[in-house]
């Protein structure tokens, strides 16, 4: 699907989805609990449906439900039925089940440890970039510690996981994806001797993995962590004041998963991203469904804009942005690289010059992002540098429009609709249907501020 965006105007109040990153998490955990679990879960990603494919696979039972509260609110959401338990209360999964998880790389890297320790036999296999992206720290791991895992070829999918695997200590470089660390964290409940993780610097991406951590919490499982100055002295709960500077994290094993029964997701921060960056470059754009004092790395967004001259303002879960003066920032986003895009559409109008480091990892995503940014910007008549692993944009008074190539990467395709609100002429967007990965409604709420969206 090709979408053709006219500058024009929008405004109004736009309600920001359930996180996916959270509602991942949830309903891995969900699927190896006790007893069922309702997560209020309005549009379902691709990359959700990809969780849900693959957990029904393994024996969940996931089925979309309305629920009605004392007052008579609906919402409208997913019932989790867990895998069935052994005598001993251990979750029993399905066997020699194959598992496509799409374009989600969180379903993968977080569902290989997961199959290992239940344990259980699958083949993993993916689409589109995912079959080229990195899994040799997190799999090379689990074969240290007994799991089975057969490439099919030379690339990293398909492959066969099985287990049993042992827990114990693990060592993972922290540079590469908190995906794996999160995968870890979401096994080891069901590891009977527990998780001794040790992540090696750089630890980037830590907001992903507090977000696994508060998830275990939510079902009664608890996670602590040590500090990194070497005092290896009372552990600190994943709460605590030394969570940031933690390079260890202890689960003992064996806990029992104890569903909290329905479950509230909150907003995701990423999406609201585009919306506030709307704002910051004149769209009269407020974002409702907001946690203003979530773990989610990407409500960095507030501060980052503020940096940029962009005065934002908080009144309960809205947030809304509004730009005047915009000028060029450095930002290092080792721990948010996904808000290099919202921050690109406002920087490629901002005075000066816009930095951008600690992207390297942005480079192995649905697309080169990196590229992909600089690529989409140019077209628009931006002008965008890359120098290495580091993108640099230099603003202009007025981004001319003309044709995008998404590159099938979701994040591209919302950024360059964003762009296209204030750009002199036309937009067109191939491949918007990318969209759909985290944000199936995206061009839907664009048409419902006034914006003009033609598909072709």
């Amino acid at each position: 699907m090709d979408v053709t965006i006219r500058p024009i105007s929008i405004s109004g109040t736009v309600r920001a989805p359930a996180s996916k990153s959270i509602a991942q998490r949830l309903l891995i955990l969900s699927a190896i609990a006790n007893t069922p679990t309702f997560l209020a879960i309005e549009h379902a990603s691709d990359d959700i449906a990809a969780t849900v494919r693959c957990l029904r696979a393994l024996g969940a039972r996931i089925q979309p439900m309305e629920r009605r509260d004392s007052s008579g609110t609906s919402t409208r959401g997913l019932r989790v039925t867990p895998l069935p338990h052994d005598p001993s209360g251990r979750p029993v999964a399905l066997s020699d089940v194959a598992l496509n998880c799409n374009e989600s790389g969180a379903t993968l890297r977080f569902l290989i440890p997961v199959v290992c320790a239940l344990p259980a036999r699958a083949r993993f296999s993916g689409e589109g970039r995912l079959p080229e992206r990195p899994l040799a720290p997190l799999t090379d791991e689990l074969l240290r510690h007994g799991a089975t895992i057969e490439h099919k070829s030379a690339k990293e999918l398909p492959l066969v996981a099985e287990g049993p695997v042992r827990g114990g200590r693990y060592s993972i470089d922290g540079s590469v994806s908190s995906q794996y660390i999160s995968g870890l964290l979401l096994a080891s409940p069901l590891l009977d001797e527990g998780l001794d993780l040790h992540v090696l610097d750089p630890f980037e991406s830590k907001p992903y993995v507090r977000l696994t951590a508060e998830a275990l919490e939510r079902f009664g499982v608890h996670v602590l962590s040590d500090r990194l100055d070497g005092e290896h002295g009372d552990s600190q709960a994943i709460r605590g004041a030394h969570f940031e500077h933690a390079t260890r994290f202890i689960v003992e094993g064996r806990q029992r998963l104890v569903s909290p029964g329905d479950i509230e997701i909150e907003g995701d921060w990423s999406q609201a991203a585009f919306w506030l960056a709307a704002g910051a470059i004149g769209e009269d754009v407020r974002v409702s469904n907001l946690n203003l004092s979530s773990v989610q790395g990407d409500r960095a967004i507030l501060g980052a804009l503020a940096l940029m001259g962009v005065r934002v303002s908080r009144e309960g879960g809205i947030c809304q942005a509004t730009g005047k003066g915009l000028r060029g920032a450095a930002f290092d986003l080792s721990d948010m690289p996904d808000l290099v895009c919202p921050l690109a559409a406002v920087a490629a109008l901002a005075e000066g010059k816009t930095r951008f480091f600690g992207t390297r990892r942005l480079r192995l995503k649905e697309s080169d992002r990196l590229e992909s940014v600089r690529n989409a910007l140019t077209a628009l008549g931006g002008k965008a540098t890359l120098l290495g692993d580091e993108l640099e944009i230099e603003g202009v008074c007025e981004l001319s429009g003309g044709v995008v190539d998404a590159a099938k990467d979701h994040r591209i395709a919302m950024m360059a609709a964003v762009c296209a609100l204030r750009a002199k002429g036309p937009v067109t967007i191939l491949g918007a249907e990318c969209v759909s990965k985290s944000y199936p409604t995206f061009f839907e709420e664009l048409r419902a501020l006034g914006g003009s969206v033609e598909e072709a």
